[in-house]
């Protein structure tokens, strides 16, 4: 689980592992819980607040919050390792703090649907640098060798902080209705959010050195223009993460959006959808506590495969149907799903990238990913609004089942550690 990898080329003070270094990596998983919960605020009741506060009839329209926060933080990711890398990993976490802060605000006090898609803007942003900074650090800290146990543990606290705030939020929201009592989670979160990470959260930038140092050379200097080709399609495994990524997120997208309106068409209560909501994240969060160190026994590949068909299984599954319990355990296979791809994907690419564009490399993934949200809940939109909620959510699974079969012809295992500078172009691929 944890290993010193100290070379003589670094400071004494600093070395690699999760034993070595837990205090910080456990201040940055509860730090990434609250990044977690600022969206968890949003997964029940910003959609019903769309639809029945501010009375917009149109699908595509509700989800429009989706869509911004989706472009936003895909931009905010890509310029995410960049700034890490010139400023330093904990002042682009305060950063995408101090962005955050407004959020729960504008959201209690919106006048009109529009200032809830500018307070989904600066989420993205939030989420964009904050959520990437931490990944980034707790790879950063434990070295090569636990890199899916480090993003697992990330993963684990953000995406159960989402389920357990979406399921606050729906019984508060049946309480005391949709505003404002939901929201004041996210005031809280934000406010803790802040003061930790400027208080407590010390850079990790000394340890990207000392594992640099113990790396094999990178043959030249790689721009970040390159990376980003590399990344997107260049390279086998880097181009099938970075699609499975967008997949992922088109559907989580398209739930976010989706499944208030498709449960609560059939008459289910928000307390209950808050359920569903819930179950989804928390599932995908606890799991990937097991799926992150098993990835780095058994290789990647196979459950990053699985876990796309285990979803689209799940959405269809929920899709079909028209009973809560057919919808929770559709919500528990998208959740199990998730969970095997999620912490894979991230640990595939650092596997994929030499230490010293690492961080730019998973910027470039993330920003793949994270269109992901955007697409989804457009596309599901127009769906919907032309076939209805139902058609929409089975075409998002056919697209998700696809995506699997891609990453099992594409991908191939790599030993974490292994990167070769010089990569393998798309012209030479073989299946």
């Amino acid at each position: 689980m944890s290993q010193a990898e100290a070379a003589p080329q670094g400071p004494p003070s600093v070395s690699l592992g999760l034993k070595e270094n837990w205090p910080q990596f456990a201040l940055l998983v509860l730090i990434n819980a609250f990044v977690g919960g600022m969206v968890g605020i949003e997964r029940t009741v910003v959609p019903l607040i769309g639809a029945e506060e501010f009375k917009i009839g149109s699908t595509t329209l509700v989800v429009s919050f989706i869509v911004s926060f989706g472009v936003v933080k895909a931009c905010a990711n890509l310029v995410s390792g960049q700034l890490a890398d010139k400023w330093g990993r904990k002042r682009v976490l305060i950063l995408g703090w101090l962005v955050g802060l407004p959020v729960p605000f504008m959201i209690i006090w919106a006048p009109s649907w529009e200032w809830v898609i500018a307070a989904n803007a600066l989420l993205g942003i939030n989420q964009g640098l904050a959520w990437s900074m931490t990944v980034i650090m707790k790879i950063d800290l434990v070295g090569p060798k636990s890199r899916g146990l480090a993003v697992g543990l990330n993963e684990f606290a953000g995406y159960l902080a989402v389920g357990v705030t979406a399921y606050l939020t729906g019984y508060l929201a049946s309480e005391y209705g949709l505003r404002p009592a939901p929201i004041y989670l996210g005031v809280a979160y934000a406010i803790l959010g802040a003061a930790l990470s400027i208080l407590l959260v010390r850079d990790t930038r000394e340890h990207v050195r000392l594992e640099t140092a113990a790396h094999a050379r990178q043959a030249s200097p790689i721009s970040f223009r390159e990376i980003f080709v590399l990344t997107s399609f260049r390279d086998r495994n880097l181009f099938a993460a970075s699609q499975a990524g967008l997949v992922n997120n088109l559907n989580d997208g398209m739930s976010w959006g989706i499944f208030p309106l498709f449960f609560v068409s059939f008459g289910l209560a928000v307390d209950r959808i808050g359920i569903l909501k819930a179950v989804y994240p928390a599932t995908w969060g606890i799991l990937q506590v097991a799926t992150g160190p098993l990835s780095d026994r058994w290789g990647r590949k196979g459950l990053i495969v699985a876990g796309m068909w285990v979803q689209a299984a799940g959405l269809f599954l929920t899709g079909t149907t028209s009973y809560f319990e057919w919808w929770l355990v559709g919500s528990l296979l998208l959740g199990l799903g998730t969970a095997m791809v999620y912490p894979c994907l991230i640990a595939a690419v650092s596997d994929a990238s030499h230490p010293s564009w690492r961080a730019r490399s998973l910027s470039v993934y993330r920003f793949w990913r994270d269109l992901g949200y955007a697409i989804g809940a457009l596309s599901a939109g127009i769906i919907a609004d032309r076939f209805g909620l139902s058609a929409a959510i089975s075409s998002i699974a056919t697209l998700t089942f696809v995506s699997g079969v891609v990453v099992a012809v594409v991908m191939r295992e790599r030993k974490a550690g292994s990167v070769d500078p010089t990569q393998t172009p798309w012209p030479n691929w073989r299946p």
